[in-house]
């Protein structure tokens, strides 16, 4: 049934001819197309998109539900843990059963974590995962509900939700550390060009398969890639989904340092303790002086990149790819 309504939704009513009266698969299949009728494409799509989210809420079962909750200081948040300790406030992507995917709730959970490290007093602030995925990039099972209002106005609330996101990275006054625990994907690879230090286990990768999903970059990284690792490795990451590993995204300056699995979270915090002893307004100041001098064009990229992401959601390229990675995803 998935195949039947994904061909209703990308190609529409059945329009191929009728196969033989022996061919008796291929009859079958043909039947059944023929039996959505002449319902239209968006109405198939929005069948595909519900029975693909029933499926994949099957799959979670339990695992979902025993996630961890966030207690103490992060009881506020739903799916971080954020707590601060020895001047140094941690930011933890806390659905390890969705492997930490970003869903609209964590966006703006996100966002306020943000705003409160950088009024409290510690002196660094720490982004890491929880599990064995540092992020797998957005939660696409989003773009399988489709409000009343439809997909522009969906859109639009999600441009305008990723503006804010990204603006808060590079708002953020303190130094900013990536800790990536393992892999990484999409939008929780894009940002990193906006931290200040990035220390990846030896386990970790690095992924933006934008172009494969019919979407375009984000997080600056159209402005901020180029500038770190250069015009052509970045092509290969932004444009034609290059996967790299944690070694060659240090030697292409993404990553900062990357450490055995077997000692990176005991050597990582030893020099977070370091860094955290630092006096907290020279940091600051530090990162105003060399944040300022590029902010304004970092404002400029944010938009233009939300803005075409904005179109590409509405595309029915966009809705195609991501229709055949749920499809493909199903099979599994």
């Amino acid at each position: 049934m998935t195949l039947l309504l994904l061909l209703q939704a990308t190609q529409g009513p059945c329009n191929t001819p009728k196969p033989g009266m022996l061919d008796f698969i291929n009859k079958a299949k043909w039947d059944a197309w023929k039996s959505l009728g002449s319902i239209s494409q968006d109405q198939a799509r929005q069948q595909y998109c519900d029975l693909i989210g029933s499926m994949l809420k099957a799959e979670e079962g339990s695992s979902a539900r025993a996630a961890a909750q966030p207690a103490g200081v992060g009881a506020a948040y739903q799916t971080l843990l954020v707590s601060t300790e020895e001047n140094i406030t941690t930011i933890t992507m806390n659905r390890p059963a969705k492997k930490n995917a970003i869903t609209t709730e964590m966006y703006k959970e996100i966002i306020a974590a943000l705003e409160q490290a950088a009024k409290d007093d510690s002196a660094i602030t720490v982004f890491t995962g929880a599990g064995d995925f540092y992020c797998s990039g957005n939660d696409l099972t989003s773009f399988t509900r489709i409000p009343e209002a439809g997909m522009e106005e969906a859109a639009k609330q999600g441009a305008d939700l990723l503006r804010s996101y990204v603006r808060a990275y590079i708002d953020f006054p303190k130094p900013l550390v990536a800790v990536v625990n393992g892999p990484a994907v999409g939008i929780s690879v894009t940002v990193l060009g906006l931290f200040d230090l990035v220390y990846a286990t030896e386990q970790a990768s690095f992924h933006t398969p934008f172009t494969q999903l019919g979407q375009s970059a984000e997080g600056c990284s159209s402005y901020t890639f180029p500038r770190i690792m250069g015009p052509t490795k970045a092509n290969e990451m932004l444009l034609f989904n290059k996967k790299l590993t944690a070694d060659e995204a240090c030697r292409l300056g993404l990553v900062t340092e990357v450490f055995p699995d077997s000692c990176f979270l005991s050597e990582v915090w030893r020099r977070l303790r370091a860094h955290a002893r630092l006096p907290r307004q020279s940091l600051v100041l530090s990162k105003q002086l060399i944040r300022s001098m590029e902010k304004e064009r970092l404002y400029a990229v944010n938009d233009a990149e939300v803005e075409r992401l904005m179109e590409r959601w509405t595309s029915d390229e966009c809705i195609s790819a991501i229709m055949s990675f749920f499809q493909a995803k199903a099979k599994l």
